[in-house]
This record gives C-alpha cells, structure tokens and sequence, in this order.
C-alpha cells in the first residue's frame, strides 16, 4: 500500500508547527468531505481537511520544513481552551487508543489542540478505519467519519509529491 509505504519510510514521528496553523492555505483536490490542500507557509506542506456536523474542523497533514505530519483539530463548541497550553487528549480509531498531548490553539478565533504523536499506527488507522474520537479528561469532545480518508491521504502524498 502506497500510503503505508511513505509512512514507514518517513518514520513518522509526528509533531505540529506553528506554522501549520496558517490560513493561506490552496486547494490541490477533493475527496469525499476531505479539501486535499497546500500551505505554502510550511514549505508547501499538503494536507487534507474536513469539517464536521458537530463542527469540528480536522486537518492532518505534512510539514516538508520540520520533515513530520501533524493532526489539528479545532471546535468552536471547546469553551476553556487557551492558547498555548498542553492538554492531555486520548485518540480512539475504533477502538485503539492513542494517548497524546494537544496544545491549545485559535485560529480565527476557532479554538482547536494541534496534537503531537510518534506513531505510523496511528495515521494508518485514521487512513484505514472508520471512527476517530477525541477524549480529554471529561470525556469525549469530538467524533468524525473517516470515510475517504485513505483515498485522501494517497492525494496528499500525490500533492507532496508535485511540490518542489
């Protein structure tokens, strides 16, 4: 499988930019619900995002500057987020769980945790499964579809690959 294939070879361990964050973003293609998109503030980084009924705003995607991916996820129903602060969040794929730490972000004033993690497994999971919750230490805040993602992330990496 070609997605499994780029993630093992990159290693994938996994982080955030700031500059992730940017809004200068280009449309590359669409899939599904996902905006196959590139952020020339990141070296042209591609990424896919989607948003959700329950308004949650999900983008995964790979920062060529800092050589990692990265996974943010943003709410505007999230009141007590603050920027910069470290929150811990638990990521389920019908029913693995992550454990990771999320640092509070906005973005237009849309508050959102841009997630740091190590794990190929992990993006496999989101590329192959059906279900991504996000849990903090209340319990669930967020669950998406990740219907297409596969497909997706393979136009991603097609998009990764065409820049220069």
């Amino acid at each position: 499988m070609k997605t499994a294939g780029f993630f093992v070879a990159a290693g994938v361990a996994v982080m955030v930019s700031g500059a992730a964050m940017a809004q200068d973003l280009v449309q590359y293609d669409t899939v599904g619900v996902w905006d196959i998109l590139v952020d020339p503030t990141i070296g042209n980084g591609c990424l896919i995002n989607a948003v959700f009924e329950d308004g949650s705003d999900v983008r995964i995607g790979f920062a060529p500057d800092t050589g990692f991916g990265y996974i943010l996820a943003m709410n505007s129903a999230w009141d007590g987020i603050e920027e910069g602060v470290s929150y811990p969040i638990s990521m389920d794929v019908d029913g693995t769980v992550y454990e990771g730490e999320g640092k509070g972000i906005f973005i237009n004033d849309l508050p959102g945790v841009d997630i740091e993690f190590d794990s190929a497994d992990f993006l496999m999971d989101v590329a192959t499964k059906q279900t991504l919750t996000l849990s903090n230490e209340s319990g669930p805040v967020m669950s998406i579809d990740l219907t297409d993602s596969l497909m997706a992330l393979d136009s991603a990496i097609a998009c990764q690959e065409q820049q220069g």
